[in-house]
C-alpha cells in the first residue's frame, strides 16, 4: 500500500490532526542511504515527522526542513518536505546500530544531546527557522516540544519504525495532534486515553491499520471530520544539471586537478544517494578549457 497521511479536525475547531503510514519512504531511504537498524530507525521516524509537518503547507514551492543537531554517533539527520509530499533525507553516519535499550531502538542514544531546527519556506511569509533543545533523541517527543515552545502550539507527536530482521523497514508511521486554546479539558484527557490505547503506532500500522483507522482511534469519542488525504513519498530535487552548475562554481585550478588527475568527477548527492559522472571533457567545457592547458597558460 502506498503510503500518505490524512488531515482532520474536531467539529469544534479545536484540534487538528494529522496521520500517516510511512512504511515505503522509510524503506527508500534505508535502501538508499545502507543505514544500519537504528539509524534507520532514526532516520524513518526523522522522515515521518517531518511529512507530517509538511501536511501544513498549502502553496506551490514551500516548504518545511527538518535537521536534529545532535552530538550522538549517527551525527544529525536532515529532512525536508514540499507541499507535493515529496520528502526526502539522510543521516550523517549511517552505519550505527546500537545495543537496545528496554527492548526498543534506542534511537536517543544515537542522536545524542543538541538542538532542533525547523526551517519554513513559505509563499507569503518568506523563510522563517526556529529553533528549541533536544529534549529526549526520541525525535517524537522533541518535535512536540519544539511545536509547544517554539510556535507555540502544545502538540503531541508519536513516531514509530519497526524494522524487520533483514534490516528493511516492516512498518512506519506517526500521529501529530496540535491543541489549540479553545481545546477543553475534557477532550484533552479523552486525547491522552485514546493514545495510551493504541500504543505504538508502528505496531498500528504494521497489524494493517490504515491512516483512517489510526485517526479514529487517536479522536474516539470526539467527533471530526477529514479535511484533507495526500500521498507521500521519497523523492529528491537533484538533477544532473543542477550537479554541473555546483562544478561551474569551482575555481579553475579545482578544476584542472579533476580533469588532469582524476580525469573527471562524481558527484553524490546527500539527500538521496544519486551518484552523476561527469567526464574530463565535460568538466573542460564549463569553463572553456577545451585545450586542458593548465590555468594561467
Amino acid at each position: 500500500m502506498a503510503d500518505y497521511m490524512v488531515r482532520a479536525m474536531d467539529e469544534s475547531g479545536s484540534i487538528r490532526a494529522f496521520v500517516a503510514t510511512a512504511t515505503a519512504l522509510a524503506d527508500e531511504a534505508r535502501r538508499r542511504h545502507d543505514t544500519w537498524p537504528t539509524a534507520t530507525a532514526a532516520l524513518g521516524r526523522a522522515l515521518t515527522g517531518t511529512a507530517l509537518l509538511s501536511a501544513t503547507l498549502k502553496d506551490e514551492g514551500e516548504s518545511i526542513t527538518l535537521r536534529l543537531a545532535g552530538d550522538g554517533p549517527i551525527g544529525g539527520i536532515t529532512c525536508d518536505a514540499d507541499e507535493q509530499g515529496q520528502v526526502r533525507g539522510f543521516v550523517r553516519e549511517p552505519h550505527v546500530d546500537l545495543d537496545p535499550k528496554n527492548g526498543k531502538f534506542d534511537v536517543a542514544g544515537a542522536v545524542g544531546g543538541g538542538y532542533v531546527h525547523i526551517t519554513r519556506q513559505l509563499a507569503i511569509e518568506g523563510i522563517y527557522t526556529g529553533t528549541s533543545e533536544i529534549v529526549s533523541g526520541e525525535i517524537g517527543d522533541d518535535l512536540a516540544y519544539y511545536l509547544t515552545k517554539s510556535e507555540q502550539t502544545p502538540s503531541a507527536v508519536s513516531l514509530g519504525v519497526r524494522v524487520a530482521p533483514d534490516g528493511s523497514v516492516r512498518a512506519a508511521g506517526g500521529v501529530l495532534l496540535q491543541l489549540l486554546p479553545a481545546t477543553s479539558e475534557e477532550e484533552r484527557e479523552q486525547l491522552e486515553v485514546n493514545l495510551q490505547a493504541l500504543g505504538a503506532v508502528s505496531m498500528a500500522v504494521e497489524s494493517g491499520m490504515t491512516p483512517e483507522e489510526i485517526l479514529g482511534s487517536v479522536l474516539a469519542g470526539i467527533p471530526y471530520k477529514i479535511l484533507e488525504k495526500r500521498d507521500i513519498h521519497f523523492a529528491c530535487r537533484c538533477t544532473r544539471e543542477r550537479a554541473l552548475s555546483s562544478l561551474a562554481s569551482l575555481s579553475k585550478d579545482d578544476l584542472h586537478e579533476m580533469i588532469h588527475e582524476d580525469g573527471g568527477a562524481e558527484l553524490v548527492c546527500q539527500f538521496c544517494a544519486e551518484k552523476y559522472q561527469f567526464s574530463a571533457d565535460e568538466l573542460r567545457e564549463i569553463h572553456g578549457d577545451t585545450k586542458g592547458t593548465a590555468p594561467g597558460h
